[in-house]
This record gives C-alpha cells, sequence and structure tokens, in this order.
C-alpha cells in the first residue's frame, strides 16, 4: 500500500514538471481512466491523446489527503487548469486510483468545478 503511494505521488511529480511520458511509465498499457459522468479513456495511447489535449500547461494541484487501502489509492484535492485562453478553472477531486503490479491501472475521477 505505501507502495502505490509513494508511485502515485512520484507520478503526480512527473506531471506537474511537464513530464507526461514520465507519468505515463507508471500507468499499465490497459489503463483506464473513467471520468464520471463525463468521458473514459480506454489504454495508454488514449490517455497520452487526453493529456496532450487537456494539459496545455502542466495542472497545478494540491493533494490534501492520500489514502491507501490494498490495490486502492484515493487522493482528494484541488487542481487548477489553465486553458487554451490562458484562463485558469480550479476543481475539486477525488481520484480512485486501482493498481496492478505496481502500476496505475485504473481511475475513477470525480472532478467539480468550484
Amino acid at each position: 500500500m505505501e507502495n502505490n503511494k509513494a508511485v502515485l505521488e512520484q507520478a503526480n511529480a512527473a506531471i506537474t514538471k511537464g513530464d507526461y511520458e514520465g507519468f505515463l511509465a507508471f500507468c499499465t498499457d490497459d489503463t483506464q481512466w473513467n471520468f464520471v459522468g463525463d468521458q473514459t479513456l480506454r489504454g495508454k495511447e488514449a490517455v497520452r491523446q487526453y493529456m496532450a489535449k487537456t494539459y496545455l500547461e502542466p495542472p497545478q494541484f494540491m493533494v490534501e489527503n492520500l489514502i491507501a487501502e490494498g490495490d486502492f489509492v484515493t487522493a482528494l484535492g484541488k487542481i487548477s487548469l489553465p486553458d487554451k485562453d490562458g484562463q485558469t478553472t480550479e476543481y475539486n477531486y477525488c481520484d480512485v486510483w486501482q493498481f496492478r503490479d505496481g502500476k496505475m491501472a485504473g481511475l475513477q475521477a470525480f472532478v467539480i468545478k468550484s
């Protein structure tokens, strides 16, 4: 469990530096991301395309709680995303990550505009 938390922290550090490939190295090839009420991304390539489109600049986020249990790590916090016009939007989020063999295999993401 603690190892899964450490993996997520390393992956998050990569993403805030704009190292999206470094982040993707922590994901399984068949990773599946479900943005609840919005869309589901299936596979690492779909996530790569999503990041290229959504993260015009690296997102800034603050993790308020990181809770690990079994193969799951839940992150609660806030994220700021700049859009193509330079406007920053703030969100509250809860990410529930499922791990398999030390990699991020699934995500249930609950994201609400602040």
